[in-house]
């Protein structure tokens, strides 16, 4: 088996395992069985026991395959990545300071990160894999990183979906106030500027994670 496929295949395990237990049905004959804390445990295990193989199948065949496409690395290219991650570590690290809005009562009024996008962890994640793709065109980067903009897309949709299904308070609400895809709403930008300490933490984890990069990831 090639490893772009084997890539493939363990994205497609592991996006199928969050869209299936979170299925309102699977999900809810499972919580009956083994309870709240029991059904996260076992979810939590299922999905790591699938992300940590599809990182080291990665890591170990990283830029191998066709070449789907080379784009050269000016200084244009590699401040547009430096960019783009910063930004993106700055969602990512603002998802992590502002609560869930599905454990707030109510419709929150959208601020900071939540301007930018409902699902900011997520998303800064997708832009994060985005950043990566513009400069790895190697079959195996492109599933890699290809896989988590896809399972973003996918599993915020039904994220979505299944919480205004249950009747989540407010939610449909907060849905129809926020942006699903990040900076398409008006407003995405003064929530950068409502985000101080996470910008602060962003831009210090970007200059850390660009430092040690090679030490780190490799080439």
């Amino acid at each position: 088996m090639s490893p772009t496929l084997e890539v493939v295949l363990l994205w497609t395990a592991f996006a199928g395992a969050h869209l299936v237990m979170s299925a309102l049905p699977v999900r809810g004959r499972l919580v009956a069985l083994m309870g709240a804390n029991g059904f996260q445990g076992f979810y939590s295990l299922v999905v790591l026991g699938l992300f940590i193989p599809l990182v080291r199948v990665y890591f170990a065949n990283k830029h191998t395959g066709p070449i789907l496409w080379s784009i050269p690395p000016t200084p244009l290219l590699r401040w547009t990545m430096y960019v783009g991650i910063a930004v993106a570590f700055v969602i990512v690290v603002g998802g992590f300071m502002t609560p869930s809005p599905a454990m707030v009562p109510g419709a929150p009024r959208p601020r900071g990160v939540l301007r930018i996008t409902r699902h900011p962890v997520v998303m800064g994640t997708a832009l994060w894999a985005l950043m990566h793709l513009i400069g790895n065109g190697s079959a195996t980067d492109v599933a890699f990183f290809g896989g988590f903009i896809l399972f973003a897309l996918v599993g915020t949709w039904h994220q979505d979906r299944r919480k205004i299904a249950t009747n989540v308070a407010g939610y449909r609400e907060f849905v129809a106030a926020t942006a699903w895809i990040p900076f398409t709403r008006p407003g995405a930008f003064r929530g950068l500027r409502e985000l101080a300490p996470a910008v602060a933490i962003g831009l210090v984890a970007t200059v850390i994670v660009r430092h040690f990069h090679s030490a780190w990831f490799g080439g």
